[in-house]
């Protein structure tokens, strides 16, 4: 089996986390390699292209300019996303609006916009990265959740109108994730390392997902290896959504 290649990829919320060891992982798998980030500066070696993904002319701008700068698109990674804590009585409504805005609509926008491109490439893949959130019932997750959620449902239905066209539409539900964000929130908690003790606990492996084990899955989508692969998702969450687990004495 082999994941190498020579295609071309867009990578959303590419300047850190699981977005930025994705860019890194398709780099090394041989792609060439565009990051869209609202963020201001990523490696050298990657092209950047600015866009907010709550804006669509910010978005279709910037999509137009990595489709230009890569001569073309086979690769869409949709990484792009915020976090939300909180059961379902603690959100506002203008909450509710932003995270849907940019974990779900955002995601939206930037396939539309590049689909033109990927309609022309011999072996288009989407790879949507949406959560455990979206299959496991989890504490103070209620706005989260459901926003993962509904990007779950978003990729089957957009594999099913798009199989046809020759264009591979999957998703990576990672588990709890040791990226910045989740780091984040460790820091804000009474007792960091307590917290940090809960999340690798509820995890069957015992320990967080590393972005670097997400970012091969993504890698793996992506690849021809995976030609029959489409309308799935892949879970790496160590065994948190399939198996129940003996507490250990």
């Amino acid at each position: 089996m082999t994941t190498s290649l020579a295609q071309r990829a867009l990578v959303t919320g590419g300047a850190s986390g699981i977005g930025l060891a994705t860019a890194r992982a398709l780099a090394a798998s041989g792609a060439r390699v565009a990051i869209l980030d609202r963020a201001g500066d990523v490696e050298d070696s990657f092209i950047f292209v600015h866009a907010d993904v709550t804006n669509d002319a910010s978005v279709r701008e910037a999509v137009e300019s990595a489709v230009t700068q890569l001569g073309g698109l086979d690769v869409l990674v949709n990484c792009a996303g915020i976090g939300a804590q909180g059961g379902v009585e603690t959100n506002s409504d203008e909450e509710w609006h932003l995270v849907f805005d940019v974990n779900v609509v955002g995601m939206a926008r930037v396939t539309r916009a590049a689909l033109p491109a990927l309609l022309e490439s011999p072996a288009g893949a989407i790879i949507n990265v949406s959560s455990i959130a979206a299959t496991v019932g989890l504490p103070d997750r209620v706005l989260y959740s459901a926003t993962k959620g509904a990007v779950l449902s978003m990729t089957l239905a957009m594999a099913a109108d798009l199989l046809a066209h020759g264009i591979r539409v999957n998703a990576v539900n990672p588990g709890t994730t040791d990226t910045p964000w989740v780091s984040g929130l460790l820091n804000k908690a009474a007792d960091p390392q307590a917290e940090r003790s809960a999340l690798q606990a509820r995890q069957p492996h015992g320990r967080l997902v590393s972005a670097d084990e997400v970012a091969h899955a993504i890698v793996y989508l992506a690849s021809a290896s995976s030609g029959s692969t489409t309308g799935t998702y892949l879970a790496v969450d160590g065994g948190m959504q399939r198996l129940q687990t003996r507490p250990k004495k």
